[in-house]
């Protein structure tokens, strides 16, 4: 046991680490969750790519995240869970429909991919810890994002969610 001390000592501070933003990352508040991104990177990485992404877009008459039933208006309490549910929706649904013939854009999409994947992760451990439940006014506001999502075929409506990924970002920073 003489190593003890020094493996407690390692492990601390790895953890402590562990929950320290990095450079550049910032700490979003949702509901009861505390999660730190570098909400600049995939800014930037959506920026890049954005003109490319949205040019793809055959329907501009529909939407699939500003809707009357948007993210706007969500509860504080709910924050955590359609965050959660959004972030889930853009890694399962989204992100593995998105290829181009662009190996740039591709890059790029996979880097804005393993962003969310990570804090997919931070808000799942976080769901976890606190309880956090989907009241029923997220369940629904999400419920509509999913049809609008599943009213078209499967690469349009990814390369659309993609290409709105900006509403989601700008909500996000309002509600930090």
């Amino acid at each position: 046991m003489r190593g003890s001390p020094l493996f407690l000592c390692l492990f601390s501070v790895s953890c402590w680490v562990n929950l320290m933003p990095t450079a550049g990352d910032k700490i979003f508040h949702f509901g009861t969750c505390r999660v730190s991104m570098s909400m600049a990177e995939i800014r930037a990485g959506f920026t890049a790519i954005k003109a490319n992404i949205q040019s793809r877009d055959p329907i501009r008459t529909l939407s699939i995240l500003s809707h009357p039933h948007s993210l706007h208006k969500v509860k504080s309490s709910d924050r955590c869970c359609i965050t959660h549910q959004l972030f889930t929706f853009y890694v399962d649904k989204v992100f593995k429909h998105c290829r181009t013939e662009d190996s740039f854009v591709n890059r790029k999409i996979s880097s804005i991919a393993n962003s969310f994947l990570s804090v997919r992760r931070k808000l799942g451990q976080c769901r976890e810890q606190n309880n956090c439940v989907c009241g029923e006014e997220s369940t629904e506001k999400f419920k509509q994002i999913l049809a609008n999502y599943e009213g078209l075929n499967v690469t349009s409506a990814a390369m659309k969610s993609l290409g709105e990924l900006d509403i989601l970002l700008d909500w996000m920073e309002k509600s930090r």
